[in-house]
């Protein structure tokens, strides 16, 4: 497949947020994910911009999507981000960030706001104690989404409840998104960047271990799924 698993997609945005505006992420995006759902339906993707949205229209159902990065690099409160900073070699806060802005980092989300309330996205960055913008809690509220069972994401995905079903299950789902090396092997639970007990502890990380761990999986996980997309025909 003709994608640049190190390209960095800030490098062609203008200076805008590449998510919206790099041209060779919209390629991408289109590359990876027009192809089949489980149901055979072609997951196809029309795009429209700059500013880049992606509308859906099948059997499956009518999605506009857009794009957005998997990861925040937060590090708490303004003190502890500070202390955290100061104590990271000069270059980890740059390399994370480039990382992050591979397509590796990158997925899609429904864009339409329904009954004017919050998309997956806005909650996902809103509910910062319970989720904090974070790929694998966001995960978990999906998996439990499609368990029927209740998690800090669960009225946001249950407005959004016929786009998943477009996957049918949550195994689908990550196998889709190429998100298994976020999952346990038997799929059962996310595989969780800092210590899990049930969205009781902060999704912040609240002191440097705990953000370094978070770092170093996050990158982990980033770097595997770009080596999934590079395995692709």
């Amino acid at each position: 497949m003709l994608i640049d698993t190190a390209f960095d997609v800030r490098t062609d945005a203008g200076g805008k947020d590449p998510d919206t505006f790099s041209p060779t992420l919209s390629r991408y995006h289109q590359l990876l994910w027009i192809k089949p759902l489980p149901s055979g339906v072609l997951f196809d993707l029309v795009p429209s911009g700059p500013p880049y949205r992606y509308r859906h229209s099948s059997a499956a159902g009518d999605f506009t999507l857009s794009s957005d990065a998997s990861y925040r690099p937060t590090r708490g409160t303004a003190s502890r981000r500070r202390s955290s900073r100061n104590s990271l070699p000069p270059s980890t806060p740059t390399h994370f960030n480039t990382i992050g802005y591979t397509i590796g980092g990158l997925i899609l989300w429904p864009k339409n706001r329904i009954d004017g309330k919050w998309t997956i996205n806005q909650a996902r960055g809103c509910l910062r104690t319970s989720i904090g913008d974070r790929m694998d809690l966001t995960l978990e509220c999906i998996r439990r989404h499609y368990r029927g069972e209740r998690s800090p994401l669960g009225a946001v995905l249950g407005r959004y409840a016929a786009f998943f079903a477009a996957f049918e299950d949550f195994h689908s789902y990550v196998d889709f998104w190429l998100l298994q090396d976020m999952v346990t092997d038997d799929y059962s639970a996310a595989r969780f960047f800092t210590p899990f007990n049930d969205f009781k502890t902060p999704a912040i990380p609240q002191d440097l271990d705990t953000y370094v761990g978070y770092r170093r999986r996050t990158i982990e996980f980033i770097l595997a799924r770009n080596a999934r997309i590079e395995q692709l025909p």
